[in-house]
This record gives structure tokens, C-alpha cells and sequence, in this order.
């Protein structure tokens, strides 16, 4: 089932069984790809899909750590419960040895031979771990592989 189809179904199923903060997750992520394809001027594709719940989610992470630190636990809640229901759309995320693997891969695919070609390295990842990890995680990896 396509994304945008999923997208749809869930919403139903949060009106259906009243779960007001699903519902709200999901509408919010329905108006961020409806926004984004008023933008480009055509129907998102799956993939674009993806990168527009990864700005959620990273939306979502920043808030998080923002209202800790400020003390507002309420809101730090909300936060965390529509950041689980967004990742439930994400595919499945790749962890830190994984991405590891990734990164030595690229650095003998591009020849890299210190943070100088950290461009090169993330150039020919991105592609592969877009959506699927953290981008300042994998940025991070790179980092420690290369220095």
C-alpha cells in the first residue's frame, strides 16, 4: 500500500476509534505533504513523502529537547507520543553500526582520505540513508570515521 494511501486509512481508523492525538499526527503530516506538493506543483512520490515525515520528525526531536530543557514536561509528552506516531510511517530506521557499515563503504567507493572529502563521502551516502537514519547521526559517523 502506497504511503499516501496509508496516510489515509489511519486517519480513518484514529476517527473511528476517537484517538484524538493520532488524528492530529496524521492530519498534520497529510497538510506538511499537501503544502510540499502545492509547492512543487505535483503529486508527491513516495520517497518524497518519506523526507517530508523526516522534517516532522526532526521537527518533532528538536521540540523535544527544547521543552526539557525549559522544564515543560507536558509538552515533552505530547511531543514523544506524536513523534512514535510519526516514526510508525518512516521506514524501518537503521541503526549506528549499520550505518557504520554504510559510511566505510562509501569511503572506499569515493577514495576519501579525511574530513576534506566529508562532501564526497555524504554525497554518495545520502541516497541510501535518507529517511531511514538521523542525517546528523550519520553526519556524525562520517565525522569519526574520517578524523
Amino acid at each position: 500500500m502506497a504511503l499516501r494511501e496509508r496516510l489515509s486509512e489511519e486517519m480513518k481508523n484514529a476517527m473511528k476509534s476517537r484517538d484524538d492525538l493520532r488524528l492530529s499526527a496524521i492530519r498534520m503530516v497529510r497538510s506538511a505533504v499537501k503544502n510540499k506538493e502545492i509547492d512543487v506543483r505535483r503529486e508527491l512520490a513516495d520517497q518524497e513523502i518519506v523526507e517530508v515525515l523526516s522534517t516532522l520528525v526532526k521537527q518533532r526531536r528538536e521540540s523535544i529537547r527544547m521543552f526539557t530543557e525549559a522544564g515543560r514536561d507536558d509538552l515533552v509528552a505530547k511531543e514523544e507520543k506524536e513523534l512514535a506516531i510519526l516514526l510508525e510511517f518512516l521506514p524501518q530506521q537503521l541503526g549506528r553500526d549499520e550505518v557504520a557499515a554504510l559510511v566505510e563503504q562509501a569511503i572506499a567507493e569515493s577514495g576519501a582520505q579525511g574530513s576534506k572529502d566529508m562532501g564526497k563521502v555524504m554525497k554518495l551516502l545520502m541516497p541510501h540513508v535518507s529517511g531511514r537514519a538521523d542525517g546528523k547521526m550519520v553526519s556524525d559517523v562520517v565525522r569519526e570515521k574520517l578524523g
